[in-house]
């Protein structure tokens, strides 16, 4: 598996690299990725860190699994490949900013534009075996995104963490809450937001708001 990491991104994580679990979790991802097909392709498994620098990080969500369909995952959480339909989780997220921004529905799922503006769409584990939904969980990911938390957290002043769904609030234990701002509510998912935890949290508005409150510019969701 080649790092292929954002320059700005090592002095926080080149000690991640260097200890034995990555070097582990390396070995498996290539044995996963010589075997069978996987998601992402192995140049986009880091693709949040290549969008997303780490001077520029002013948001952070935090999915779980990339998506395991063809064409679908693309290294960024939530996010698909221009032309590919939208699953339905990202429906619920536009759903959500249509209500909260009355802006439009787009017609492209890719959040590249998101990533660009400091959004870090971050996945707790960054492969996945095709149609295997959690295949490559518990392999080591988990502590090296957790280790990319905890730096953020340490590191910067004033991010808005989005923690959506019971798995994604596990990682509030590794935010300062002193110095950051956190969001919670249901996952975007058809089975929370149905049940009423998803829409109307307004996380988009919010965000842009204590964004605003510290200096720093609004993200145009």
């Amino acid at each position: 598996m080649n790092v292929n990491i954002h320059q700005s991104w090592k002095p926080y994580l080149q000690q991640e690299f260097d200890k034995p679990y990555f070097k582990d979790l390396a070995n498996f991802v290539k044995a996963e990725y010589s075997m069978h097909k996987c998601f992402p392709s192995g140049k986009q498994i880091f693709n949040a860190f290549e969008y997303c620098h780490f001077n520029d990080v002013k948001v952070v969500i935090i999915g779980q699994d990339p998506y395991h369909g063809v064409g679908q995952a693309h290294g960024l959480c939530f996010s698909v490949n221009d032309g590919i339909s939208h699953p339905p989780s990202l429906i619920n997220i536009f759903k959500e900013i249509e209500q909260d921004l009355k802006i439009p529905y787009p017609k492209s799922g890719n959040l590249e534009r998101w990533a660009k503006q400091g959004v870090l769409l971050l996945n707790a584990t960054l492969t996945v075996r095709a149609h295997q939904a959690g295949s490559h969980q518990k392999k080591g990911w988990e502590q090296f995104t957790n280790a990319v938390i905890e730096q953020i957290s340490n590191n910067k002043k004033n991010i808005v963490f989005l923690l959506w769904g019971g798995y994604a609030k596990t990682k509030a234990t590794l935010i300062n809450k002193e110095a950051h701002s956190m969001l919670t509510s249901g996952h975007p998912s058809p089975l929370s937001a149905n049940r009423g935890y998803w829409f109307g949290n307004k996380h988009f508005s919010k965000t842009n708001f204590l964004l605003e409150q510290v200096g720093l510019k609004a993200v145009v969701w």
